[in-house]
Protein backbone atom coordinates (compact mmCIF):
# COMPACT_ATOMS: atom_id res chain seq x y z
CA UNK A 1 0.00 0.00 0.00
CA UNK A 2 1.19 3.44 -1.08
CA UNK A 3 1.40 6.73 1.59
CA UNK A 4 -1.61 8.08 -0.30
CA UNK A 5 -4.43 5.16 -0.49
CA UNK A 6 -3.05 5.12 3.68
CA UNK A 7 -4.12 8.71 3.68
CA UNK A 8 -7.67 7.67 1.56
CA UNK A 9 -8.51 5.40 4.37
CA UNK A 10 -7.65 7.03 7.12
CA UNK A 11 -9.82 10.19 5.73
CA UNK A 12 -12.44 7.60 5.12
CA UNK A 13 -12.34 5.83 8.62
CA UNK A 14 -12.06 9.66 10.13
CA UNK A 15 -14.91 10.62 8.20
CA UNK A 16 -17.05 7.36 8.98
CA UNK A 17 -16.23 7.33 12.84
CA UNK A 18 -16.86 11.51 12.43
CA UNK A 19 -20.62 10.53 11.17
CA UNK A 20 -21.14 6.99 13.92
CA UNK A 21 -20.05 9.79 16.19
CA UNK A 22 -22.36 12.81 15.32
CA UNK A 23 -25.21 9.90 15.00
CA UNK A 24 -24.54 8.47 18.40
CA UNK A 25 -24.82 12.20 19.85
CA UNK A 26 -27.96 12.91 17.81
CA UNK A 27 -29.60 9.58 19.22
CA UNK A 28 -28.33 10.52 22.23
CA UNK A 29 -29.74 13.75 22.70
CA UNK A 30 -33.05 13.17 21.07
CA UNK A 31 -33.53 10.31 23.85
CA UNK A 32 -32.17 12.63 26.59
CA UNK A 33 -35.29 14.85 25.53
CA UNK A 34 -38.23 12.65 25.68
CA UNK A 35 -36.96 11.37 28.71
CA UNK A 36 -36.78 15.25 30.56
CA UNK A 37 -40.63 15.39 28.58
CA UNK A 38 -41.23 12.51 30.34
CA UNK A 39 -40.15 13.89 33.28
CA UNK A 40 -42.13 16.89 33.72
CA UNK A 41 -45.35 15.72 35.13
CA UNK A 42 -48.01 18.26 33.06
CA UNK A 43 -48.84 19.49 29.76
CA UNK A 44 -50.05 23.28 29.52
CA UNK A 45 -53.05 24.49 28.03
CA UNK A 46 -53.77 28.36 26.95
CA UNK A 47 -56.58 29.75 29.36
CA UNK A 48 -58.53 33.33 29.53
CA UNK A 49 -58.27 34.52 32.87
CA UNK A 50 -61.33 35.82 33.93
CA UNK A 51 -60.20 38.56 36.03
CA UNK A 52 -58.34 39.82 33.52
CA UNK A 53 -60.72 39.83 30.57
CA UNK A 54 -61.62 42.97 29.50
CA UNK A 55 -64.55 41.23 26.79
CA UNK A 56 -63.05 42.88 23.63
CA UNK A 57 -64.30 40.77 20.84
CA UNK A 58 -61.09 39.27 19.64
CA UNK A 59 -61.42 35.62 20.65
CA UNK A 60 -64.69 35.60 17.99
CA UNK A 61 -62.61 37.42 15.16
CA UNK A 62 -58.61 35.56 15.93
CA UNK A 63 -59.10 32.81 16.36
CA UNK A 64 -57.47 29.68 13.89
CA UNK A 65 -60.56 28.02 13.83
CA UNK A 66 -63.83 29.02 11.67
CA UNK A 67 -66.16 29.07 14.86
CA UNK A 68 -63.85 29.97 18.35
CA UNK A 69 -62.46 27.28 20.45
CA UNK A 70 -64.26 30.66 23.53
CA UNK A 71 -67.05 30.17 24.48
CA UNK A 72 -69.17 32.21 27.10
CA UNK A 73 -69.80 30.57 30.51
CA UNK A 74 -72.07 31.50 33.72
CA UNK A 75 -71.33 31.21 37.09
CA UNK A 76 -74.35 30.69 39.01
CA UNK A 77 -73.23 30.60 42.26
CA UNK A 78 -72.30 34.56 41.54
CA UNK A 79 -75.59 35.33 39.32
CA UNK A 80 -78.53 36.83 40.89
CA UNK A 81 -81.19 35.75 38.69
CA UNK A 82 -82.00 39.40 37.68
CA UNK A 83 -85.49 40.46 35.85
CA UNK A 84 -82.88 42.74 34.18
CA UNK A 85 -79.79 41.32 33.19
CA UNK A 86 -77.31 43.28 31.61
CA UNK A 87 -75.89 40.58 30.10
CA UNK A 88 -78.55 39.45 28.40
CA UNK A 89 -80.46 42.83 26.93
CA UNK A 90 -79.62 45.65 26.09
CA UNK A 91 -78.59 48.72 27.77
CA UNK A 92 -81.71 50.26 26.93
CA UNK A 93 -84.27 47.20 26.15
CA UNK A 94 -87.58 48.03 24.68
CA UNK A 95 -89.29 45.53 26.92
CA UNK A 96 -87.66 43.00 29.71
CA UNK A 97 -88.90 40.15 27.42
CA UNK A 98 -86.72 37.48 25.05
CA UNK A 99 -87.77 39.56 21.74
CA UNK A 100 -84.51 39.44 19.37
CA UNK A 101 -84.84 43.19 19.58
CA UNK A 102 -83.89 43.33 23.74
CA UNK A 103 -81.24 40.51 23.58
CA UNK A 104 -78.01 42.03 24.11
CA UNK A 105 -76.26 38.69 21.91
CA UNK A 106 -76.65 38.51 18.27
CA UNK A 107 -76.97 34.86 17.91
CA UNK A 108 -79.42 34.34 20.79
CA UNK A 109 -77.05 31.52 22.84
CA UNK A 110 -78.19 32.85 25.86
CA UNK A 111 -81.79 31.32 27.30
CA UNK A 112 -83.83 33.35 29.75
CA UNK A 113 -85.89 30.90 31.96
CA UNK A 114 -88.73 32.02 34.23
CA UNK A 115 -88.17 30.59 37.91
CA UNK A 116 -90.13 32.86 39.79
CA UNK A 117 -91.19 36.45 40.31
CA UNK A 118 -88.91 38.44 39.69
CA UNK A 119 -86.09 35.78 39.11
CA UNK A 120 -84.89 34.27 35.97
CA UNK A 121 -81.98 31.42 34.67
CA UNK A 122 -79.63 32.76 32.15
CA UNK A 123 -78.05 29.48 30.22
CA UNK A 124 -75.65 29.57 27.35
CA UNK A 125 -76.14 27.67 24.37
CA UNK A 126 -72.84 27.23 23.50
CA UNK A 127 -73.05 25.80 20.22
CA UNK A 128 -74.80 29.33 19.65
CA UNK A 129 -71.87 31.15 21.28
CA UNK A 130 -69.36 32.59 19.12
CA UNK A 131 -67.56 34.13 21.91
CA UNK A 132 -67.40 38.01 20.91
CA UNK A 133 -68.41 38.96 24.72
CA UNK A 134 -70.84 41.46 24.16
CA UNK A 135 -73.09 39.76 27.24
CA UNK A 136 -69.86 39.23 29.57
CA UNK A 137 -68.99 43.33 28.38
CA UNK A 138 -72.42 43.77 30.05
CA UNK A 139 -72.47 41.90 32.74
CA UNK A 140 -69.39 43.05 33.97
CA UNK A 141 -69.95 46.99 33.42
CA UNK A 142 -73.95 47.12 34.93
CA UNK A 143 -74.36 43.51 36.69
CA UNK A 144 -71.93 41.43 38.86
CA UNK A 145 -69.88 39.48 36.06
CA UNK A 146 -71.13 35.73 36.04
CA UNK A 147 -70.88 35.64 32.79
CA UNK A 148 -67.09 35.54 31.54
CA UNK A 149 -65.26 33.96 28.51
CA UNK A 150 -63.63 30.40 28.64
CA UNK A 151 -61.58 28.56 26.09
CA UNK A 152 -63.36 25.44 25.51
CA UNK A 153 -60.43 22.37 25.28
CA UNK A 154 -62.64 19.85 23.35
CA UNK A 155 -62.61 22.45 20.54
CA UNK A 156 -59.07 24.09 21.01
CA UNK A 157 -56.09 22.85 19.13
CA UNK A 158 -53.61 24.03 21.84
CA UNK A 159 -51.93 25.64 19.46
CA UNK A 160 -48.38 26.60 20.78
CA UNK A 161 -48.52 30.33 19.99
CA UNK A 162 -52.40 31.18 20.26
CA UNK A 163 -53.39 33.48 17.94
CA UNK A 164 -55.90 35.13 20.06
CA UNK A 165 -53.35 35.00 22.87
CA UNK A 166 -51.21 37.46 20.76
CA UNK A 167 -53.77 39.60 20.10
CA UNK A 168 -55.36 40.13 23.26
CA UNK A 169 -54.57 44.02 24.79
CA UNK A 170 -55.50 43.26 27.93
CA UNK A 171 -52.50 39.91 28.15
CA UNK A 172 -55.84 37.66 29.58
CA UNK A 173 -54.50 34.74 27.97
CA UNK A 174 -51.76 32.44 30.17
CA UNK A 175 -50.85 29.00 30.40
CA UNK A 176 -52.67 26.25 32.80
CA UNK A 177 -51.91 22.42 33.34
CA UNK A 178 -54.29 20.45 31.44
CA UNK A 179 -55.35 18.60 34.07
CA UNK A 180 -57.01 21.93 35.63
CA UNK A 181 -57.88 23.74 32.53
CA UNK A 182 -60.34 26.11 33.46
CA UNK A 183 -60.23 29.01 35.35
CA UNK A 184 -63.54 29.62 37.52
CA UNK A 185 -64.83 33.10 38.30
CA UNK A 186 -65.81 33.37 42.01
CA UNK A 187 -67.07 35.93 44.24
CA UNK A 188 -64.36 37.38 46.26
CA UNK A 189 -64.62 37.00 49.85
CA UNK A 190 -64.37 40.18 51.22
CA UNK A 191 -62.56 40.11 54.62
Amino acid sequence: MTNSSNQKLDRRAFVGNALRVAGAVGIGGAVAALAARKGQSREWVWQIDPAKCIACGNCATYCVLDESAVKCTHSFGMCGYCDLCTGYFHPDPIALNSGAENQLCPTGAIKRTFVEDPYFEYTIDEPLCIGCGKCVKGCNAFGNGSIYLQVRHDRCRHCNECAIAVSCPSQAYRRVPADDPYLLKIREQKA
